[in-house]
């Protein structure tokens, strides 16, 4: 067989040959903007142009500091075609953090959408690689700023050649993109995409079994662009085709709504919480989302209720994924096998609200305290996986050797497998709950609270107690509507025949929000400081 290197810039260069006419459709500061897809190509090629003129060459870190919209996708590609690694920075990590990512990636450029420039102004100072930052705006005039030296994207590319080549001897496992882990506790973790990595998770993207994304699709990442390459979208719907759907900054619910219903959008991700805001607009809202084939959901374990929700008030199938950082991120996605269609309502909900089955290419093992578990879907383990898109390490980090052993990656996530080969997120290892020496799953009780249809949030976490060592706290969010209508009383109730007594938690505290991560998940650490003492001064 040929030895042809899969690249990242040949997914582009696919794109501007059978796709020119197809659109990009960006929302950013100033509007909506359409670039077809020979518009595309030629910026990016004038953008790796400019990149090369500012001294980038290969090897070299090309941070960017963005929402998601054409000028990021065009970094997407820009980065890798010309031999450099494109390094997506997480905004809404804090600046501490931020600084040590620039500085741990040694990043040599940075790329910063108008409204974030203050974000890097305040550590500019800390920043020991920097040479130069690039202003994207509609705008012809650059906002004023005290970075230096300081260029304007739109300037630069209409100085470059829109007929720049790229690298063509590039080995496909160099490396093309970097992300930093969201950082729970400790640093945030790098990790290092291949180019092959990266055209491989595309194709899995793409198989039917999968997401399916085609060039029929109308495909809308809300998942942001600095977060895992926003699950690999915007490289798969650019090689094959798809018209995107980029939503910019700081969208809305309604924006969201308004959006998949103007742009006819068929295919859209993200993490639960998004999920949640869109359900209750659309509740209340009139929205047209018949052209919505899939929603893929991921992050965090998405509510049974908000599955049912979608696709019994809605029509719209419900994708539920897996996936790391770590992973690229897709690992698994749950979609029903052939003869599973005749299955009732229920049953079909149960499977739907699992994390599915392995993408292929993959391998998983579950480890239990008695070696690989049975696939009985009861007994817990350790997810383990490996495969070409999951990561052998963390960049230039010494936790490493906590993650990565004997070939596997060590996901931290405990999980059962059923008959059939699907998988069940029970909990993160440090997130379950030990209650007399038994195991208490914080997800299971999430999901159930999440069924009862005055909740809008809901997060269970383990606090200590003197006679069983934990015991279960849940921390919900009640709808406007239901405030001061449901009671602790109420929910132990919808919750007592779904569990064994034990399992129910000791205390329900009512919020106003709960805290969240840099990438919408329930912070439980941030739970864990705040009520640490709720059961004893209680």
């Amino acid at each position: 067989m040929m030895n042809v290197p899969l690249t990242v810039g040949s997914m582009l260069e696919r794109a501007e040959k059978f796709f020119p006419k197809k659109e990009v459709i960006s929302r950013t500061l100033s509007g909506v903007h359409r670039f077809t897809y020979k518009e595309i190509g030629s910026r990016t090629r004038k953008l790796a142009a400019a990149l090369e003129r500012l001294g980038v060459g290969r090897g070299d870190k090309v941070g960017t500091v963005a929402w998601n919209h054409h000028r990021h996708l065009e970094c997407y590609f820009a980065a890798p075609g010309m031999g450099a690694v494109l390094h997506t920075i997480n905004i809404r990590l804090s600046a501490e953090h931020i600084a040590y990512i620039i500085n741990h990636s040694e990043d040599k450029v940075l790329l910063i959408d108008e409204d974030l420039v203050p974000l890097i102004e305040r550590v500019q100072d800390q920043l020991k690689t920097v040479s130069a930052y690039i202003i994207m705006t509609d705008s012809d005039v650059l906002p004023s700023t005290t970075l230096d030296p300081v260029f304007s994207y739109e300037k630069l590319i209409s100085e470059s050649d829109g007929k720049f080549e790229f690298i063509k001897d590039l080995d496909e496992n160099e490396p093309a993109g970097m992300c930093y882990t969201s950082a729970t506790t400790g640093n945030p973790k790098g990790v290092v995409y291949s180019h092959r990595g990266l055209v491989l998770h595309s194709f899995a993207l793409g198989l039917a079994d999968t997401a399916a994304i085609s060039e029929y699709d109308v495909c809308m990442p809300v998942v942001p662009m600095f977060h895992a390459n926003a699950w690999g979208l915007p490289f798969a719907a650019t090689w094959f085709g798809s018209t995107q759907v980029l939503p910019g900054p700081q969208f809305t619910p309604k924006l969201l709504a308004e959006l998949i219903s103007s742009e006819k959008v068929t295919l859209t991700a993200g993490v639960p919480t998004i999920w949640l805001g869109l359900l209750n607009e659309l509740e209340n809202g009139s929205y047209d989302t018949s052209s919505l084939r899939a929603i893929l959901c991921g992050g965090s374990a998405a509510p049974r209720g908000i599955i049912k929700a979608f696709e019994t008030k809605f029509g719209i199938p419900f994708l539920h994924a897996y996936g790391m950082t770590e992973t690229t991120p897709i690992a698994t996605i749950s979609r029903l096998k052939s003869y599973q269609n005749d299955l009732d309502d229920e049953d079909m909900l149960d499977v739907r609200s699992k994390q599915g089955l392995l993408v292929p290419g993959l391998e998983m093992k579950v480890i239990g305290a008695n070696g690989e578990v049975a696939w009985d879907g009861s007994e817990m383990g350790e997810l383990l996986l490996r495969g070409p898109w999951i990561a052998d390490e963390y960049y230039m980090d010494e936790r490493s050797s906590d993650a990565f052993r004997d070939g596997w990656l060590y996901t931290g996530d405990v999980a059962t497998v059923d008959e059939e080969g699907v998988v069940k997120l029970v909990d993160r290892t440090k997130d379950l709950i030990k209650s007399g020496g038994e195991w208490i799953s914080s997800v299971d009780l999430e999901n159930a609270l999440m069924a009862h249809e005055g909740i809008f949030e809901a997060s269970v976490i383990a606090v200590p107690h003197s006679q069983w060592q934990e015991r279960p706290l849940a921390c919900v969010v009640l709808k406007p509507a239901f405030q001061g209508k449901v009671s602790k009383d109420d929910l132990l109730e919808f919750l007592a025949p779904q569990f064994a007594k034990w399992w129910l938690p000791d205390d329900i505290v009512f919020m106003e929000e709960i805290p969240k991560t840099s990438v919408g998940k329930f912070l439980k650490r941030a739970l864990r400081e705040q009520l640490k003492d709720h059961l004893v001064n209680n």
